[in-house]
């Protein structure tokens, strides 16, 4: 996946520009906001549910190598294999051996942020193996050649139209006057083209929810029961994995996903919670012949112990976007990478560098809503300005910004020159401001471009506070 994240202000102007896209996100606004507003109002426990989810990921962030190396042994245990993956190469590789080692030619999936996040798809077709995306919405962006706009809605930015016209263009196997007018005829179809995919494929590849530690399980939440029939069919299933996905237990399994699917839908569970360990034992009825597990790095060790690992305990339901007014406004394409929204202006620079992606820790009002939703509470404003201070000390952000910063820092550091300035300065500004507006501003060109700035009126806050207090020792005597 080409990385456009440096080219976030071209892609949001498009964005901006794109009234199809901008009707297609108010259904981001309207469904799930409400949803999942009204299911955590439902239960009188869920704020307590997010303390504990947090408190159970910084557990295990605390003691990572302990779980991983826990888990390894239980899967072990269980006949499966576990594989280590440093880099996203790496586990491509690991994954085109196992798909070689069973002759493999065609390889169903289910929804896997982070089989986007290593390019699997491109990887296996340029090797011989063909991919399926199982999941309704990978699907259908994967007709169009594009990559999901939504980390639990891929195709969250498209009409019906759309997608109407690329089944149409697709599925030309197909009555040409079929009626593929509602939804529902839509799932229909895509459900007869796929049901065919599940026996062919050799090799079944899931992401994952959640790991469990004490088990050696792997965790899949769905809605579509895709998911289960990647990993049941197929003589291979291949879990793919980053290294923080796990939790110790499966009781702290059980409070975690109280959280996740209220957040992520505003269900109380989601249809689909499906647990696999290991490969099909003797006497099972169905199941994979092989199961193997990749967990990658990528980085993410690296976070640990750093003002970033808090970024670590995130369980991808992406509330965060959901309420995010940047996200509702451009959405998900214009960060330019695999994890859009909030907890993709943190993730994405801890992982392709802030030299890459430094414009998305700055598309942030800053208003405090994702954090506000977070169920495992991530303090994704605080990280984010930890961000633009590393942007800054790099010098990478421009030159204006940051002599302005440096000129206004010298004020702030004289108290007295400071106040001598801006009792000069705004009542100089007052006089130019028409309206009480400025509608452009030199140095300030990016603001007044789209938006007047409110001009200055009257005195300084300084010199109000010093009157006020005044008063109100007059008033006392």
């Amino acid at each position: 996946m080409e990385i456009r994240s440096p080219a976030f202000k071209e892609n949001a102007r498009a964005a901006l520009d794109d009234p199809q896209l901008r009707h297609a996100l108010e259904h981001v606004k309207s469904g799930f906001i409400v949803k999942r507003a009204m299911a955590a109002e439902a239960l009188p426990e869920f704020e307590k549910l997010r303390d504990s989810s947090k408190a159970i990921k910084d557990e295990t962030l605390a003691n990572l190598d302990k779980y991983l190396e826990a888990y390894e042994t239980k899967v072990t245990e269980s006949g499966g294999h576990v594989h280590w993956a440093e880099s996203a190469a790496d586990a491509r590789d690991i994954i085109l051996k196992i798909c070689q080692s069973v002759g493999a030619r065609t390889v169903t999936k289910g929804k896997s942020m982070i089989s986007e996040e290593i390019e699997l798809n491109d990887f296996l077709e340029g090797n011989g193996v063909q991919p399926v995306e199982t999941d309704l919405g990978e699907y259908i962006i994967q007709l169009r050649g594009e990559h999901p706009s939504h980390i639990i809605a891929p195709a969250v930015h498209l009409a019906r139209s759309q997608v109407e016209a690329d089944f149409r263009r697709v599925h030309t196997h197909l009555p040409v006057d079929r009626d593929l007018t509602e939804p529902v005829t839509l799932l229909s179809e895509a459900r007869k083209v796929l049901r065919a995919k599940y026996f062919q494929a050799d090799v079944g590849i899931t992401g994952a929810n959640f790991l469990v530690a004490e088990t050696g399980t792997s965790v899949i939440v769905t809605n579509e029961g895709n998911g289960d029939l990647t990993q049941i069919l197929p003589k291979v299933h291949i879990v793919l994995a980053s290294i923080e996905k796990i939790v110790p237990t499966l009781s702290d399994l059980s409070q975690v996903l109280r959280v996740l699917a209220r957040s992520a839908t505003g269900q109380d569970m989601s249809v689909y919670t499906t647990l696999s360990t290991g490969p099909r034992r003797a006497g099972d009825p169905d199941g994979p012949e092989q199961y193997h597990v990749v967990l990658l790095d990528n980085g993410r060790s690296s976070m640990i112990g750093t003002e970033f690992q808090e970024m670590l305990r995130c369980i991808r339901c992406g509330a965060c976007m959901n309420h995010c007014p940047v996200y509702h406004a451009v959405g998900g394409h214009t960060y330019g990478w695999v994890y859009p929204g909030p907890m993709g202006s943190v993730l994405t620079p801890s992982l392709i560098g802030v030299d890459k992606a430094g414009h998305l820790p700055n598309a942030s009002t800053f208003c405090g809503r994702c954090e506000a939703v977070c169920p495992v509470r991530i303090p994704l404003p605080k990280m984010m300005r930890h961000w633009r201070e590393r942007e800054f000390s790099r010098r990478l952000n421009p030159a204006t910004q940051r002599y302005g910063l440096k000129a206004w820092a010298f004020f702030a550091r004289r108290p007295r020159l400071y106040r001598l300035a801006t009792s000069i300065g705004i009542p100089v500004l007052s006089l130019f401001g028409g309206r009480g507006r400025f509608k452009s501003l030199p140095l300030a060109g990016g603001w007044t471009r789209h938006r007047d700035m409110p001009a200055p009126e009257g005195r300084t806050f300084m010199q109000e506070w010093k009157q006020r207090e005044a008063q109100k020792q007059g008033a006392r005597i």
